[in-house]
């Protein structure tokens, strides 16, 4: 049997052109698995096949500030633009460019010649993914390639590697490597881990799997866009339609709110009040009426329940340093907070969302299930521990957060969210815009406070960031090197001899406040800062404190649709108008400020307003 066989062996390997049998049958096994994974994770710019659509896994793009762990609330009403991470720079260029295409098909005004030529002869498919919970819709959807300007502008993401998959990187800028000038906010390294002591047994238990993955995804422009018009109708609305659920026993408290709304409403108007420019606010004297009821009335109690870090544990540097303040100043406040929970109108819940991200996430699980988990053991604990909750089912509790994600067990509670998204869950009558004030030294929050005065602003427009997101790109097609009166940049670097990015706010009449991965960017904040007018562009951003300023009297609007005719916009300002507006600037910059002790209106005021003039108005007679 042995030489039959080596017989049959030599045949085969003098007469088959495919050489030696064994190999070929063996290297055919894995030639296919090789094949079929090759399909599946990689793909060239002609991968267009139904199949490609099987693999596709999408991953969350934080806040304004670039790659992040942070996990999303990955609503059902969001786009995504799905792009593969394990192919080569040319690609993750010609896909990320798909965004700048997407802006063009909703009416950014991208060159007609140059986008059809190429619609003609492109084969790359944009795949949307709306996500509901585990159940995926997928379609497929052809879309032109975009110009080759519009290419030139676009860079692929710092942390790709070509023949590696991207790294995540968590955003939170150190202040240790800030240097003098805020200019490098968002170029700054992630600080080290948070120590999980205190947390690692739940870590442990978590059902998070630790799976590579090699996908992300790119929000588009907003199916439906919400002028500012539109939101004021929204607020008003709010007032009439907006009520919590009723009290399932009763309470002073509620009398006193119920009795608050009254002398609000009845607020008389004023005299013209020297140095105040009334019109910097929605009603004057209902602001001032209301703030001092708060500051006779309100009443907060603040749990003592939760481990540190993530609670009770405030971070007061970087661009979420809003929400560490707030839980600083509240908790050490004898003022406002109450040991006593009968006499509190609000109850606070004292976490900070950035550290619970910084704590809990798994690192490339993209997923936010863990930490929601954690929030709902902690959530229990106080329900089953306490009544107050369960009283109003949360509408009487607030937390302050720049993420959005727990919305899913916290929906019923007043939320102070940066991420003010009206088409994303941003719900008026019930939640308050945070404002992003990004914090470089924590010692010195004021410092370089201030600009130059409207005649020696000679810069018409200024603009510098990464090119985070779709609309980025396209305000650099448009303005980046085009017109001297528009200083418009990329990433902005400090170079020996030239303007820096503070020189650049202080000496510009119009910042512009142009939306990253999500709606909000500390850059509106940083205008008021540095007494420059602001301009908004970033469709359905609910601006902070709305429901008391008028913010069209002091910042502009522009939707991102009219990003082409940006300076026909700004010079129709007339000189006296943008004097007013920078005037009020000025008035209003008094509300954004963090002081270590607080001041009356400061920003820690004006968030405590926010959520009480929300809750105060939430009531509903008997």
């Amino acid at each position: 049997m042995a030489l039959i066989f080596s017989v049959v062996l030599l045949v085969q390997y003098i007469e088959l052109p495919y050489g030696y049998v064994l190999s070929s049958l063996l290297s055919f096994g894995k030639s296919q698995a090789t094949s079929a994974g090759s399909f599946l994770t990689r793909g060239s710019a002609n991968d267009t096949g139904k199949n490609d659509l099987k693999s596709e896994i999408y991953t969350p793009f934080n806040d304004s500030v670039g790659l992040s762990t942070d996990p999303k609330d990955n609503s059902s009403s969001r786009d995504f633009m799905v792009i593969s991470h394990n192919s080569t720079v040319e690609r993750v260029v010609r896909n990320k460019s798909l965004g700048i295409e997407m802006a063009g098909k909703h009416g950014y005004g991208l060159p007609v010649s140059n986008y059809t030529s190429r619609k003609n002869s492109s084969s790359d498919n944009l795949q949307f993914i709306k996500n509901e919970d585990k159940n995926f819709k997928i379609t497929s959807t052809q879309v032109a390639a975009p110009p080759p300007n519009l290419l030139s502008h676009v860079s692929p993401p710092e942390n790709m590697d070509t023949n590696r998959s991207m790294r995540i990187q968590s955003p939170r800028p150190s202040s240790g490597s800030m240097g003098k000038d805020r200019a490098n906010m968002l170029l700054n390294d992630e600080k080290p881990g948070r120590t999980k002591s205190d947390t690692s047994s739940f870590v442990n238990s978590s059902s998070i799997t630790r799976t590579p993955v090699k996908k992300r995804r790119f929000k588009g422009p907003p199916a439906v866009v919400v002028p500012i018009s539109a939101m004021n109708d929204m607020l008003s609305q709010s007032r009439i339609s907006y009520g919590s659920m009723k009290p399932k026993w009763p309470s002073q408290v509620d009398k006193e709110l119920l009795n608050t709304q009254k002398l609000i409403e009845g607020a008389q108007i004023m005299e013209k009040i020297h140095h105040i420019d009334v019109n910097v606010y929605r009603n004057y004297p209902a602001f001032i009426r209301s703030y001092e009821l708060m500051e006779q009335t309100l009443k907060i109690y603040v749990y003592t329940e939760g481990e540190r870090p993530i609670f009770h544990q405030p971070e007061l540097d970087g661009i979420y340093a809003s929400e560490g303040w707030f839980m600083k100043l509240l908790e050490e406040n004898k003022h406002f907070v109450t040991t006593n929970p009968n006499k509190a109108h609000l109850f606070y819940l004292p976490f900070s969302s950035r550290i619970l991200e910084e704590t809990l996430y798994v690192p490339n699980s993209h997923s936010h299930k863990n930490l929601v988990k954690y929030l709902s053991s902690y959530l229990k604990t106080i329900t089953t521990k306490h009544d107050f909750w369960n009283r109003t089912d949360g509408a009487d509790h607030f937390l302050v957060a720049c993420h959005d994600w727990t919305s899913r067990i916290m929906k019923n509670c007043i939320r102070a969210l940066c991420n003010a998204d009206v088409k994303g869950g941003f719900q008026f009558g019930k939640d308050v815009s945070l404002p992003e004030i990004y914090i470089s030294d924590a010692k010195n929050p004021l410092k370089d406070l201030g600009g130059k005065s409207p005649s020696q602003r000679g810069i018409l427009a200024f603009f510098a960031g990464k090119m985070h997101g779709y609309l980025r790109p396209i305000l650099l097609n448009y303005w980046e090197n085009k017109d001297p009166d528009m200083k418009i940049f990329g990433k902005l670097h400090e170079v020996k001899g030239q303007m820096t990015y503070i020189q650049y706010m202080k000496s510009s009449k119009y910042c512009l406040s142009v939306k990253g991965y999500e709606p909000y960017t500390p850059r509106v904040m940083e205008a008021i800062f540095y007494e420059c007018v602001p301009v908004i562009i970033s469709d359905n951003y609910v601006p902070p404190f709305f429901e008391s300023l008028n913010w069209e009297s002091f910042a502009v609007f522009v939707l991102e649709k009219d990003i082409p005719n940006l300076k026909n916009i700004l010079l129709s300002i007339s000189e006296k108008r943008y004097i007013k507006m920078q005037q009020r600037v000025r008035q209003v910059q008094k509300h954004f400020l963090w002081h270590s002790k607080p001041v009356k209106y400061d920003v820690f005021h004006m968030i405590l307003h926010s959520v009480w003039y929300t809750r105060v108005f939430q009531m509903r007679p008997g």
